[in-house]
């Protein structure tokens, strides 16, 4: 593929986007329809949090649930995908000498399949997922974002899932909330750091005071976005084709870098 794919960040939000059709899955079709279509897709998601650093192998991945109380609509949903062998062990070749593990047992969860039903409805480009090593910093992540990045050059579409704001315990489940003031200026800050290319901050988050601490209370969310931020190229443009704050507290910015 003579072009270089963007990589994306995407907000996934509550399960139910699977779904809907909103403001927001919309925008993910929209995605799908201007992107030149990838050869495959490597999907760093928020929820395959665990010790340890694997990329799913399996040539069909199973679709997971993992989630609970939400309508039996939504765990009928499957997402039929195939995977790629071989772009599993380009990863892992790309991140020695950390040991990656081949893994035949993951699939892709909501993180993955709720957004991608919506980009590529047909289930007809493969897909692989890396997981998030829950014991590392941010940092950590953020350099193997950057050794992936050749990927993008090879017909690979690089997708973080999570959310750059997600605090559900302020968040306004089944009601039409007003954002908060601190989810807001955490998210503009963010904005503008990507913008200019300044992520030495959104790398030691921690250290961003008040607002960043109650809009990542937990890192899972989060992480995936650093991934997507270390794939930039000089004077590479960031744009962010999905806007908005659900229930107050969760942020469903979509960040996308390059063309």
């Amino acid at each position: 593929m003579s072009a270089i794919l963007p990589a994306i960040f995407i907000g996934h939000g509550n399960p139910m986007n699977a779904i809907q059709t909103n403001q927001y899955t919309e925008a993910w079709k929209q995605i799908g329809e201007t992107v030149a279509r990838p050869k495959a897709i490597l999907c760093i998601s928020a929820h395959w949090f665990v010790a340890g650093t694997g990329v799913t192998i399996s040539t069909a991945p199973r679709t997971i649930h993992d989630f609970g109380g939400f309508p039996g609509e939504l765990y009928q949903v499957k997402y039929p995908a195939p995977g790629d062998p071989d772009l599993a062990k380009r990863v892992q070749k790309l991140l020695e000498p950390l040991p990656v593990q081949l893994d035949d047992s993951w699939g892709l969860d909501h993180g993955a399949w709720s957004v991608l039903r919506h980009v590529y409805p047909q289930a007809d480009v493969p897909v692989v997922q890396l997981s998030i090593d829950a014991t590392k910093p941010a940092s950590f992540h953020y350099e193997l974002g950057k050794k992936l990045a050749i990927l993008r050059e090879e017909g690979v579409l690089i997708v973080g899932s999570g959310n750059l704001v997600h605090n559900l315990r302020t968040y306004a489940w089944g009601e039409t909330a007003e954002p908060y003031d601190w989810a807001m200026k955490f998210e503009q800050e963010a904005r503008g750091m990507l913008m200019s290319g300044e992520v030495k901050p959104l790398i030691e988050y921690q250290k961003m005071g008040r607002d960043a601490m109650l809009s990542i209370p937990t890192p899972e969310h989060y992480l995936p976005l650093l991934y997507v931020a270390a794939t930039q190229q000089q004077g590479e443009v960031v744009t962010f084709p999905v806007e908005g704050i659900d229930g107050g507290s969760i942020s469903m910015l979509a960040v996308k870098i390059g063309k």
